[in-house]
């Protein structure tokens, strides 16, 4: 099999049976961008999502509704405005929740004891024996996401999102907070 560069008998040609086009690519091109991160955060978290949802529906349970009642059998008895932190949530959010878990009779919400604008919220008996139930269903699809990583790997991904919402939030209230010089400033 001949080459596709020959060289000609004189040596001072060189023939080329095929033409390869060469595209310089910068190293930027070649980098992560802002924009793949967010598509990539945003297809896994759709992806779990819905998995999550499929194995929680026949409970009429949804994956916004588990993580409450997660956090909830993390430390019972907390404020709405706890949960809110807590979820990465809105309040509209977590209190129409709420209303929907209490009808079901999964959670209660009392006024605060010490401050009468916030409510407490926390699981009650079936509550806690509905949430041990779906945590074990829901611990296969935990099992296989874990087991996509090492060990080291699975800690530096915990630790990279992290970051990433650290730095969302720090963000967020750079944005919020009133520029120097604005009547906002001024009040």
């Amino acid at each position: 099999m001949k080459s596709p560069v020959d060289l000609s008998p004189d040596r001072r040609y060189i023939h080329i049976r095929h033409l390869v086009r060469v595209r310089t690519v910068s190293l930027r091109d070649m980098m992560a961008t802002g924009h793949d991160i967010a598509m990539g955060l945003r297809a896994a978290y759709l992806s779990m999502h819905r998995q999550t949802n499929s194995y929680l529906a026949p409970q009429k349970i949804t994956a916004d509704q588990f993580v409450l009642l997660a956090l909830l059998a993390e430390q019972d008895k907390i404020t709405q405005q706890e949960l809110v932190r807590r979820a990465t949530s809105d309040p509209n959010t977590i209190c129409a929740m709420l209303v929907l878990l209490e009808d079901r009779g999964l959670v209660t919400r009392q006024p605060h004891p010490a401050d009468g604008r916030a409510r407490s919220v926390a699981l009650t008996r079936m509550g806690h024996c509905t949430y041990a139930n779906l945590s074990k269903q829901v611990r296969t699809l935990q099992n296989q996401l874990l087991d996509l990583f090492r060990f080291e790997e699975a800690e530096n991904l915990i630790e990279l999102l992290g970051r990433i919402s650290e730095a969302m939030v720090h963000s967020e209230n750079q944005r919020d907070r009133p520029k120097p010089g604005t009547s906002e400033a001024k009040t």
